[in-house]
């Protein structure tokens, strides 16, 4: 872990958001929706604990369990992305600089689409347990899919920032137009994830 970056799982949550709300960027809000993924996978684990009785829940439990720590993981991984993002930013103008801007925002892209598609995957775990769940902790349930809702829009507008830095510091021969084909392709993806949650609050909204 950079020295300037601070690990979510290992800090005092005070400390943390205290760091966060620093002019610094590391963490920034791409670490900030991994630690809303890991608080919306929590919840699900916390309803799928109070499932105990079903086989599905309980095998749900252990799955959550494993992308809460992903999540908290990439949200350590976009801290230290970001905290590189900062130094190329900060360089002299000149060659040097827009090349160290071009990978470190490539870079930043992919850390925050990897907390994306921790985010999206979790959408399964809603499912599951919206039909299973223990109905006593459907307010935790929901609560869980208001923040991966706010992760996965987060994240989306977080790569498009990155994009739309990055298009400003191309090079002819950066051959980097796969990697943006890639990028765009993983935002339709979030982008229907994001639309299901949409989905799931507005029945409950219905209710």
């Amino acid at each position: 872990m950079a020295s300037d970056d601070i690990d979510p799982a290992e800090t005092p949550l005070a400390e943390w958001v205290d760091r966060l709300a620093q002019a610094k960027g590391a963490p920034g809000g791409g670490a900030a929706c991994g630690v809303m993924t890991g608080i919306a996978a929590g919840l699900l684990g916390m309803v799928a604990a109070y499932t105990a009785d079903d086989l599905e829940a309980r095998r749900a439990e252990e799955r959550l369990s494993d992308k809460r720590r992903l999540a908290m993981r990439a949200a350590e991984e976009d801290g230290v992305r970001s905290a590189a993002f900062g130094a190329a930013l900060a360089m002299e103008q000149g060659p040097d600089r827009e090349r160290a801007v071009r990978e470190a925002t490539v870079d930043a892209l992919s850390s925050v689409l990897d907390v994306g598609r921790i985010a999206a995957s979790l959408l399964e775990e809603v499912r599951l347990l919206a039909d299973i769940g223990n109905p006593h902790v459907e307010a935790d349930l929901r609560v869980a899919v208001e923040a991966l809702r706010a992760a996965l829009e987060g994240t989306n507008h977080t790569a498009r920032a990155d994009l739309d830095l990055l298009s400003r510091h191309r090079a002819p021969d950066d051959d980097l137009d796969p990697q943006v084909a890639d990028v765009e392709r993983d935002l339709v993806d979030l982008a229907e994830a994001r639309a299901e949650c949409t989905r799931i609050v507005a029945g409950w909204s219905s209710e």
